[in-house]
């Protein structure tokens, strides 16, 4: 029988201002860090919540600015980062759809935030992306702990 994952819960609320999202990125290294990532895993999981907190920040708010929530739900072998902004939705399909071919586009030829949420793929275990127009996005990204042995 299957024990319950006891999660840990941690929240932040932050202005949707560039300024801001250098404190994700640090609480994201407290956090990773005390579970025990590598180095490199930490390091891909920062360029990836620096993404979602840059597209909620450019994308989400008019200029008289809006709030991004930034969630931690933290486990004993992962790491869930949920970012979510209330602001204007964008089109989600069309930001990710056929990210698998992206590799064949010249940097130029991808639209703006395709590159940022190609780059959560890539470096994330788990990348979901809900945009609800007038209802904001929600993005969550996951990361497993991989264990010393574990083949990647």
């Amino acid at each position: 029988m299957e024990h319950a994952r006891e999660l840990k819960r941690v929240k932040l609320s932050l202005p949707a201002q560039a300024e801001y999202v250098e404190l994700a990125r640090l609480t994201l290294y407290g956090i990773a860090s005390r579970i025990g990532f590598s180095y490199e895993d930490i390091e891909d999981m920062k360029v990836a919540i620096s993404e979602a907190c840059n597209n909620a920040v450019l994308y989400a708010y008019d200029s008289h600015g809006g709030v991004v929530e930034v969630l931690f739900e933290v486990a004993e072998d992962e790491i869930e980062i949920i970012v979510q902004d209330e602001g204007a939705s964008f089109d989600a399909a069309s930001k990710t759809n056929g990210l698998e071919a992206l590799h064949d586009k010249q940097l130029e030829d991808i639209q703006a935030g395709g590159l940022g949420f190609y780059l959560m793929q890539a470096l994330m275990d788990e990348v979901e992306v809900k945009s609800v127009d007038g209802h904001g996005t929600v993005v969550k990204m996951k990361k497993r702990l991989q264990q010393s042995g574990e083949l990647l």
